[in-house]
């Protein structure tokens, strides 16, 4: 879609363009609000304010949106392959190993034990492995250091997707 058709969105398919992009009711009645939007660094800039002083309950609504990376099937599927992902990735992606994989399956399960929400990540472009790792780095933080880092990995994330959705 083009920014003039979020622009001239209703209330409600905007509503739920924007859910498409992070699962903040809060965040989303923000930029819902804002419109209509001059240009894409405008809605950028409204993005990044609205999710600016949330309460932690709405930064943990944006969290459930997202599927737990813990079930070690599904990371099999997710990193099968990853040898064959388009040139001109920035790190160097390896085919996943067993190890790996359940590495950071129990990683996720002992990250969502300790702080009580799943391991957010901006995973675009990155291995099951250098996943694993960040997972690992942010295992010995405190809850309140491991909130920040989640909401800033959800800013990282829902302007991937804001991209994605003005993509024509």
């Amino acid at each position: 879609m083009t920014l003039e058709e979020l622009n001239a969105l209703s209330e409600d398919k905007a509503t739920h363009a924007f859910m498409q992009c992070c699962t903040s009711s809060t965040w989303v009645a923000r930029l819902v609000a804002a419109r209509p939007f001059s240009d894409e660094a405008a809605l950028r800039e409204a993005a990044n304010e609205a999710w600016k002083g949330l309460a932690e309950s709405d930064y943990l609504e944006a969290f459930e949106g997202h599927p737990k990376i813990g079930d070690v099937n599904s990371l099999r599927a997710k990193y099968a392959n990853t040898k064959e992902l388009a040139s001109g990735e920035q790190s160097s992606v390896n085919e996943a190993t067993e190890e790996v994989l359940q590495t950071l399956a129990k990683g996720n399960d002992d990250y969502e034990t300790k702080f009580g929400f799943i391991f957010i990540v901006c995973a675009t472009g990155k291995s099951a492995k250098e996943m694993s790792d960040l997972l690992q780095a942010r295992l010995p933080n405190d809850r309140a250091q491991e909130l920040i880092n989640a909401a800033e990995e959800q800013r990282k994330i829902f302007h991937i997707r804001i991209d994605k959705a003005l993509e024509k």
